[in-house]
């Protein structure tokens, strides 16, 4: 209601019941605001806009204006308004409500009357139409907007669009269906956008970077990259590292402080210099992982989309979309950007990833607004781009997220459980190091160099006491650096990070790290046929229309102009597919699925006009092509009193709903029993010669049967359909498949075909490719058709699952319950599939591999691996891959395992004999970093040999350490603790040292230990290469980076033992002594090949304890019986 003011003058201060009303809301403006409207509306009514503000002024006198809404009050009926709201509000339900207010000198409007609202909204928006009709005149001139890009020129870069880029995001982010119905819908928003809808927008660079100014790209800013000073930050969190730092600046202090600061600063100094000399190689190595796994996650998201630009279909990158793009879309896609729906049949959309709710979403004219990041549930159609990037919820959404740490796999839980145990042994060991090392030395038994007593109670001062008990310290917390394998998960990462690399370039792109090391483990593919063990490079070979064969296929002059017509039609609309023909007569370019390509080349080969016979008929409603069906059909108004129901799809599944058949001279014939055999003989003989058969029928249909309203639930005749003909279509096998099966098959690796296709067409192909040979061709059980299969029950078919070779004519839940059948016998399985339909059974198995041009973004985004190719090949190069990770991690294994036993025994046999250990904290540091580092950097990036593939594949819980694998540990460790430990106690004599002084021949007996142990590890590294081969020398100059490495290690420890003694306590050693600690390492490499000779049970050692264990536990339950 109107309250009158009590001030008499404009200007004054607000009337009370304004500011309370205010004080309510405060979103109102103040009371000499006519409200929120845009700058046009307030022009259209002479009205001024004020700078920097969202209202409007009015200047129209205040007691008119009241007296005029006063007459109109009057005037309505209650009656006539409440229905009039209810109607606004149903057609176009406004989502945010904006409240009005006016000056009216002194007068102020009630928010509780809605009408007088809803009245000047109405106002407003005619008067927005009126001034956006004639922009859009002015813009136009005399030229037609739809006609051509020649009528949309683009003057100049810094010219704006009609529609600014706030008013867009609100559209889309609102789904404000009175604005979008304001601009004129689709249409009238593609004029403001400067797009075509049937052509897109100009595919010029000029104007797609001019989009991507105004309306932004199609990215969103990533979560900043971590420095290296984290990783840094990171590596120095390890407690050891700490302890032994803590231990370095406490020996700094006491040592520069007892010895002074010119030779008191080595001891601690050498320490802290390795501890950050470790820390820095460990960050680095790190940073270097996380900068190409988080390459690899930006090639996951590079989703690539087709894309109309300038009248042509082109594939693009996701990021690549601007403003105005006119995108396809299909089932199975992924929603690219913020649209609105141009036209679409049974497009349903899955809005789960945005909304949380599961269900379907059905889009048409009435819901046209499309959510970046959806999926295409089913239908097709095509979108107007409206918002892009951030200006869209999913871009907002993706740039919130934290950024991915990444996963942690099977193998690294496994492994971490090994470090865990091994850590605690080398704990306890430490600890009773430090124990023993105490007593002897507060004791009086360590001896120093020179023979005399390094503690002696109540004369050995405080400072040189505590800096020996600091020097034990230090010895029993680098006992444990060395003994805690840290090394074996960062060898898995750095295994899975040069893996994921080299399968890139295999053609093979890892979604899930795990499924790298899983892969090793398959041991059967349930595989496509089409385009994976085909090209899927399909030609008509042959067709058989009206009765008759067609030699060449594309000789129709033998039939009728009705009958050709009726065929073309049926092409051209029943089809994804489209055919652009240049302005400059260039060949035609036919865009869609492989098998529509195919036809719609015949089509074009036997005078198919593709935009003619599109424009003499209008579709009225699409059944989408049905995996489970196997076919597709649509509806065409041919004219008022006419409509055509067109049928395309598999042969054999459209004849038995056939009634009747063309002849060549445009006659329908009854379908006879005998002529249906003839069909049928054809079908099959195009079959088993190895084609896909494809069908088109159609039925006439009267008009009054196409229902008017629920067109989208209409269901299409099937049944009494008259057949046109049949289509023979050749997809020949791709070069090497046949190998890569038989490689599969040597392997141990099962490889079984499942498709949609025919059975004998499956069986012709599986002959082809080696799937099958000629005597398992004829036994049913082998070939199986996926009906026969569904219809079993579940004992049945884990019972027969194990013999199923090739299924055909099989549907996306026959797949999955293959998958689900193999699995509980036991296997591990790996599964390709390219459909939406296909995404349960990837995410059933084992391994999930959808195929990369073919494969929707459904079925990417349920797999594990995406095959870049398509190629069967490339399965088999990632099943290598797999196999490869397994075995590095073993060869890491093994080369840590054999220093980690033979460091701690050796220093803890030296340590409780004598007191004093060989290998000090720094030179135990440099071990570390050599077995650690740089030994998972050598053995993680071995590139598979051939001889992996004929291994049979890894059990997924078989033992990581082999039988093998224990005996050359066991080898190699008890010869380097054997020979070191002789040189530690006797080398003095053995070396010729008695003329030296004590300390200085104790310093080279210490040193040549030292220098001996290092090249042990050194020269075993190539024996970790070849675990289980003799010639351990095999191929290793084609791996650059080992050679690298061996190469760097052996200069960095002459650089030590040379120059770096005062930090690293070691003396510089003669030309015999460095022989002879070469000879001593390179002895590792012939006593490597006799111990390959010496034979070892098969059955892993640990299950002997078990068993064992097994058999005790039972007579202690026997035990416990008799007590009770």
């Amino acid at each position: 209601m109107l309250a009158r003011s009590r001030r008499k003058r404009r200007g004054g201060p607000e009337p009370k019941a304004n500011r309370l009303e205010r004080a309510r809301n405060p979103r109102l403006p103040s009371d000499r605001c006519l409200g929120v409207v845009s700058p046009s509306c307030g022009a259209a009514r002479g009205l001024r806009w004020p700078q920097g503000r969202g209202v409007l002024r009015r200047r129209r006198p205040a007691r008119r204006q009241w007296r005029r809404r006063r007459q109109r009050k009057r005037s309505w009926s209650r009656r006539w308004r409440e229905q009039r709201r209810k109607r606004t509000r149903s057609i176009y339900p406004v989502r945010t409500r904006r409240t009005i207010a006016c000056d009216g000198g002194g007068y102020t409007l009630d928010l509780e009357r809605e009408e007088e609202k809803e009245n000047l909204k109405r106002m407003i928006r005619a008067h927005a139409q009126v001034i956006r009709a004639v922009f859009l005149f002015k813009e136009a001139g005399q030229k037609n907007l739809g006609e051509s890009y020649s009528s949309i020129k683009l003057e100049t870069l810094s010219q704006r669009f009609p529609v600014d880029l706030k008013k867009l995001t609100m559209l889309n982010r609102d789904h404000d269906t009175f604005i979008f119905q304001e601009v004129g819908g689709v249409r009238g928003l593609s004029d403001l956008l400067k797009s075509n809808l049937n052509k897109g927008v100009s595919p010029d660079e000029d104007e797609l970077l001019r989009r991507r100014d105004i309306f932004g790209a199609n990215t969103y800013p990533r979560k900043k990259r971590r420095s290296i000073w984290r990783f840094v930050f990171e590596a120095c969190q390890d407690l050891t590292l700490v302890i032994l730092m803590v231990a370095a600046a406490i020996s700094l202090s006491l040592g520069m402080a007892t010895e002074g600061a010119k030779d008191g600063w080595y001891d601690g100094g050498s320490i802290f210099f390795a501890v950050f000399l470790v820390i820095f190689v460990t960050a680095t190595s790190d940073y270097r992982q996380s900068l190409q796994f988080q390459h690899l996650n930006e090639e996951k998201q590079n989703i690539q989309v087709e894309v109309i630009r300038g009248g042509k279909r082109i594939g693009a990158s996701i990021f690549d979309l601007v403003v105005g793009d006119v995108v396809p879309l299909k089932i199975g896609d992924q929603v690219p950007a913020d649209g609105i729906l141009i036209s679409g049949h049974s497009l349903a959309i899955d809005e789960s990833s945005m909304t949380g709710e599961s269900k379907i979403v059905h889009k048409d004219q009435r819901a046209p607004f499309l959510m970046s990041g959806c999926k295409v549930a089913d239908g097709y159609g095509s979108m107007l781009v409206t918002g892009v990037g951030t200006n869209t919820e999913w871009g907002m959404l993706m740039a919130n997220l934290s950024e991915d740490v990444g996963e942690e796999t099977p193998l690294q839980v496994r492994l971490n459980g090994v470090a865990t145990l091994i850590g605690i042994v080398g704990l306890s060991v430490a600890a009773a190091v430090l124990v023993v090392l105490w007593i002897r030395y507060f004791t009086g038994h360590t001896k120093n160099s020179d023979g005399t007593t390094q503690f002696v109670a109540g004369t050995t001062g405080v400072k040189q006491g505590f800096m020996g008990a600091i020097r034990i310290i230090t010895i029993a917390v680098t006992i444990v650096v060395v003994a805690v394998p840290e090394g074996l998960p960062l060898a898995v990462t750095l295994t899975l990070a040069y893996s994921m690399r080299k399968m890139m370039q295999d053609k093979a792109l890892v979604r899930r790290l795990s499924s790298c090391e899983t892969m090793g483990s398959a041991t059967t593919i349930c595989s496509d046929k089409t385009g994976t063990l085909t090209t899927n490079k399909m030609t008509v070979v042959e067709a058989y229309f009206g009765g008759t064969k067609f030699d060449p296929c594309d000789n129709t002059g033998m039939m009728c102009t009705s009958v050709t017509a009726l065929l073309i039609e049926g092409i051209a609309q029943n089809t994804n597919g489209t055919v652009f023909r240049p302005e400059d007569g260039g060949a035609a370019e036919v865009t869609g699925s492989p098998t529509e390509k195919a036809i719609l080349s015949w089509g074009l080969m036997i005078g198919m006009d593709f935009k003619d016979v599109r424009s003499k008929s209008s579709i009225i409603h699409v059944h989408p092509f049905n995996s489970e069906k196997k076919c597709g059909g649509v509806a065409l108004q041919v004219s008022d009193t006419e409509v055509h129901i067109h049928w395309k799809g598999a042969a054999e599944i459209l004849l038995a709903s056939c009634r009747s058949w063309l002849s060549t001279d445009g006659s329908v014939q009854p379908m006879s029993s005998s002529k249906h055999r003839e069909f049928k003989k054809w079908i099959d003989d195009m079959a088993m010669s190895s084609l896909r058969c494809v069908a088109f029928a159609y039925c006439p249909c009267e008009p009054k049967m196409v229902p008017t309203e629920s067109l989208d639930k209409w269901k299409l005749p099937e049944d009494d359909l008259t057949l046109i003909g049949v289509l023979g279509i050749k997809d020949p096998c791709r070069p090497g498949v046949r190998n890569a099966v038989q490689l599969c098959s040597i392997a141990g690796v099962k490889v079984r075909m499942v498709t949609g296709d025919n059975v004998e067409t499956a069986k012709a192909i599986a002959l082809e490719c080696g799937i099958l040979d000629t005597k398992d061709a004829a036994s049913e059980p082998i070939v199986i058709e996926g009906k026969v299969f569904r219809d079993m029950s579940e004992a049945a078919r884990e019972e027969i699952v194990e013999k199923i070779t090739v299924m055909g004519r099989s549907s996306p839940n026959d797949k999955l319950l293959l998958v689900q059948s193999l699995k509980r016998k036991g296997h591990v399985v790996a599964v390709t599939g390219d459909g939406t339909n296909d995404a349960p059974a990837l995410h059933e198995a084992d391994i999930g591999l959808s195929m990369g041009i073919s494969g929707t973004e459904v079925a990417k985004e349920s797999s594990d691996i995406i095959i870049l190719d398509d190629d069967f090949t490339s399965v088999v190069k990632v099943v290598r891959w797999g196999r490869s990770v397994y075995a590095n991690i073993q060869k890491f294994i093994q080369f840590q395992l054999t220093v980690n036993v033979a460091a701690l025994v050796i220093n803890v046999v030296a340590a409780m004999s004598s007191g004093d250990v060989p290998l000090n904290a720094v030179e135990l540091l440099w071990v570390n970093l050599i077995m650690d580092t740089l030994g998972a950097l050598a053995l993680a990036t071995e590139p598979p040999i051939d001889n992996l593939m004929k291994r049979h594949p890894v059990g997924r819980r078989e033992p990581l350490v082999t039988n093998i694998m224990w005996r050359n540990i066991f080898i190699q460790a008890l010869y380097q603790i054997a020979v070191l430990l002789i040189f530690n106690f006797d080398g003095k004599r053995i070396l010729h040292l008695q003329n030296e002084s004590r300390e200085h021949a104790d310093k080279m007996k210490n040193t040549f230990v030292f220098n001996a142990f290092v090249f042990c590890q050194i020269f075993n590294e190539f024996n970790a290469r070849k675990p289980e081969e003799k010639n351990v020398f095999k191929g290793v100059t084609n791996n650059h980076l080992f050679m690298g490495i061996a190469g760097a290690t052996t200069g960095l420890q002459i650089l030590i033992i040379e120059f770096l003694g005062k930090f690293f306590d070691t003396a510089r050693l003669n030309w015999r002594l460095w022989l002879l600690s070469v000879a001593i390492g390179a002895v590792s490499w012939p006593l490597a090949y006799l111990g390959k000779f010496i034979p070892v049970p098969v059955r892993p050692f640990q299950t002997y304890f078990k068993r064992c264990s097994c058999r005790r536990k039972p007579r202690q339950d026997e035990e416990q019986g008799g007590r009770s």
